[in-house]
């Protein structure tokens, strides 16, 4: 891992420290327009959000104007965003206004009113898996109002000790995946047929390991390469830096033992990564993006294999730091020595499998 690069660590950030995310500007975005790299390519976005933020927002017509932007999205899958939460009822249940509204926002796609994209054909929802059994009320609500879309769920367990490392604004607890109801909780969701989304930092994966081992009959997605954390005492030198490609890198070995699980290759536009892409001039090239992610990508695919893996967006949260098709331009440049099959497997078919979309019409003309 010699060959993954240190971030541009020198330039100081204009990001206030509270601030998980680099803020999307789209006057700057504009600075780079490319030709789009195998225009025909079927793509599967299969981690994408929505949302209303005081400050940001990322809505259907938001998602549209990037799923449009000049590659070939075929479908996407929404993942839990913390957002449209019913204000009313059991607080149990709240999560269930996020899984109807992106349910509508699948039905603005499934018109076929703003083009081929299927959005949100799978829908990766929220539901508190600390409940244990008592979860699977929550579940079948959440089945009843996805239109047959809900996919999976996921929880916020992202944690660390060092409050240098943060991105998000949610509240978290330590040890979550250890505690014996929650693994009672995501076991339940194999009845169901649901994956568990898994969003955490490097130092939590050997705890991700006991909990996907505990599960087998779950497929655990590990979101963003793993969450190899590149700020706080894990950037406080190159020696530190190294220590934390080590570690990340046995623990997704680890993980990559296990059958059930799978990754998600994205999430370079994340500051808690080490990424500062959005502190230059101008927008990054797809070059220059694709040789910032090799490394990350590539070891993850060495670890998982491709049927194991699948290039993610991760929109709005990374649009801070490039443009959605400058995005799949990297991915397609790191992929461009791989067979027609591998790339199948990363733009679409695991994907697509993962979260049991259905392709039938799009594949015959990629």
């Amino acid at each position: 891992m010699s060959g993954v690069p240190v971030m541009n660590a020198s330039k100081p950030s204009s990001r206030l420290p509270t601030d998980p995310h680099a803020p999307v500007r789209p006057a700057w975005l504009a600075l780079r327009n490319e030709t789009i790299i195998e225009p025909e390519r079927l793509i599967v976005d299969p981690h994408h959000h929505l949302w209303d933020r005081p400050g940001a927002r990322y809505l259907a017509h938001d998602l549209l104007d990037d799923v449009t932007s000049g590659h070939r999205i075929a479908a996407t899958v929404f993942v839990q965003s913390r957002s449209m939460l019913r204000a009313q009822g059991d607080p149990a249940f709240a999560t269930l206004g996020e899984v109807e509204f992106a349910n509508g926002v699948a039905a603005m796609g499934a018109s076929g009113t703003y083009g081929s994209t299927q959005l949100c054909a799978g829908i990766v929802g929220a539901a508190s898996l600390a409940l244990g059994d008592s979860v699977v009320p929550v579940l079948e609500a959440m089945l009843a109002v996805s239109g047959g879309r809900l996919r999976g769920i996921r929880n916020s367990l992202v944690w660390h000790d060092d409050p240098a490392v943060t991105s998000t604004t949610a509240r978290t607890t330590a040890h979550m995946m250890l505690d014996p109801k929650f693994q009672q909780g995501a076991a339940r969701l194999g009845d169901y047929g649901l994956a568990l989304d898994m969003w955490i930092y490097h130092t939590q994966l050997d705890e991700c390991y006991a909990l996907a081992r505990a599960i087998p009959d779950v497929i655990v997605v590990i979101d963003h390469f793993g969450g190899p954390v590149g700020v706080g005492r894990h950037a406080s030198s190159p020696q530190a830096r190294n220590a934390m490609l080590s570690e990340w890198r046995e623990s997704m070995r680890r993980l990559a033992a296990l059958p059930n699980t799978r990754v998600k290759l994205g999430g370079g536009g994340m500051p808690v990564l080490g990424f500062h892409l959005d502190q230059d001039d101008l927008p990054p090239t797809s070059a220059l993006l694709a040789d910032t992610l090799r490394p990350y990508v590539e070891t993850c695919i060495e670890l998982f294999g491709v049927t194991r893996c699948m290039f993610e967006s991760n929109f709005p949260v990374d649009k801070g730091m490039f443009s959605y098709h400058v995005l799949w331009n990297a991915f397609k440049r790191i992929a461009s020595s791989a067979s027609e099959d591998e790339k199948r497997a990363l733009f679409s078919e695991t994907a697509a499998a993962t979260y049991k979309l259905d392709l039938a019409g799009q594949e015959s003309a990629s």
